[in-house]
């Protein structure tokens, strides 16, 4: 199942939505017979019933909603919690170099995460500026893993029947203000806490299932900046499996529906990567941000000056 949550034009009540066979978005309370007014509420019972809901998606004779008639809001919009890995090799190995730095042996054995703000993220559509003080505004290309299922010390092995789906997911980031952050030792904060891109649907596990072999998940990813392609990569080059995220962000901690891990950036999956002058620059306003994962669709954003 697709699923989503929209801003209908004539209300200001969130609604949360599934995809039916047209492209339209039915509302998942009246597929369901039960109150679902956040999508993280209501992930357990939906994936316990995703069969049900696809077959009552696609016979629906209800009322439904266009893309001309709302605008997207983040499939998840309060994640109890945001959890931001690093685990794509490339990524980091180029990152490093460019300071002089080579990868640290311990990154080879374990995943390492940054918690990031629940409350900064942007729907599919949205407008986003860069922080006080900042010049050097980034995108970041990343797949989102949303849990469906809670647990606690989840095994590698059992991890996969805690995922509920997948989204993508943009780390926006202001390059100027995490090299003044970094060197501190405490990790990322303002230079990551101001936007966090997220949309547009989160697609359920199921409809990639064709694509997961064993702890692999195999689906390509890219970025555009004003119709230019300039990142290209797939999630089956992660080092830190999917699987192992979880596990490892499970480990002595409570993992509740509608928690959302990054994989951090694919290779070449940032303007910091590739090199501003090999990319026409940081973002500025005007700029278009399209990042788009197989199956999951595209994740769009609109640059623009910060309101006074």
């Amino acid at each position: 199942m697709r699923l989503a949550t929209i801003l209908p034009r004539a209300s200001v009540e969130p609604v949360v939505v599934a995809a039916a066979p047209d492209g339209s978005w039915i509302e998942l309370a009246g597929l369901a017979g039960r109150p679902m007014s956040r999508l993280e509420d209501g992930l357990p019972w939906v994936l316990a019933h995703t069969a049900h809901l696809t077959a009552r998606a696609a016979a629906w004779a209800g009322p439904r909603y266009r893309e001309s008639e709302f605008s997207y809001l983040p499939p998840v919009m309060r994640p109890p919690s945001i959890r931001d890995f690093y685990a794509f090799e490339q990524h980091v190995k180029t990152c490093r170099a460019q300071r002089g730095l080579e990868i640290p042996p311990a990154w080879y054995e374990l995943p390492v995460f940054y918690f990031t703000n629940p409350s900064a993220l942007c729907g599919h559509g949205t407008d986003v500026w860069a922080p006080a003080g900042s010049q050097e505004l980034d995108y970041e290309l990343e797949l989102g893993i949303v849990i469906g299922r809670a647990g606690r010390d989840i095994p590698v092995a059992q991890a996969w029947d805690h995922v509920a789906g997948f989204t993508i997911l943009n780390d926006f980031s202001a390059r100027d203000l995490q090299r003044r952050e970094v060197p501190v030792g405490l990790g990322p904060a303002k230079s990551k806490d101001f936007a966090t891109g997220l949309g547009p649907a989160l697609v359920t596990r199921d409809e990639c299932a064709d694509r997961i072999s064993g702890e692999k998940l195999t689906l390509a990813m890219c970025a555009r900046v004003n119709g230019r392609e300039l990142s290209r990569g797939t999630t089956a080059s992660l080092h830190h499996s999917i699987p192992r995220l979880v596990a490892q962000a499970a480990r002595d901690a409570e993992l509740h529906p509608g928690d959302i891990l990054g994989t951090g950036t694919v290779g070449t999956g940032c303007i910091l990567e590739l090199g501003p002058e090999n990319t026409g620059g940081w973002l500025k306003p005007g700029d278009v941000v399209e990042l788009e994962i197989e199956r999951l669709g595209v994740l769009r954003h609109r640059i623009v000056a910060r309101p006074k």
